[in-house]
């Protein structure tokens, strides 16, 4: 009688060992989510994306820069004055 009491309260004791680990594994992953989502919501929002500007090709020198600098003459893209047909 005593070794079926004892199978029994080990059963007991191994089955209430095992729901604890899975209620404390189920509450670590609770907080680790509401931590994520506590730490997105803080995160500043992505800047806004920066356009490229167009590149443009020397027709002295073959070299791209940026529109922006570009020095126009006889129709045609430069990429500083130096190379312009005048000089």
């Amino acid at each position: 009688m005593t070794r079926i009491l004892f199978w029994v309260a080990l059963a007991f004791l191994v089955i209430a060992a095992v729901r604890a680990k899975l209620r404390a594994n189920a509450r670590r992953q609770q907080t680790a989510q509401s931590q994520h989502q506590e730490r997105a919501a803080r995160r500043p929002a992505a800047p806004p994306a920066v356009t490229a500007e167009p590149m443009l090709c020397c027709a002295h020198c073959g070299m791209y820069y940026p529109a922006s600098e570009n020095v126009p003459a006889a129709g045609r893209d430069y990429c500083s004055a130096a190379h312009t047909p005048a000089h």
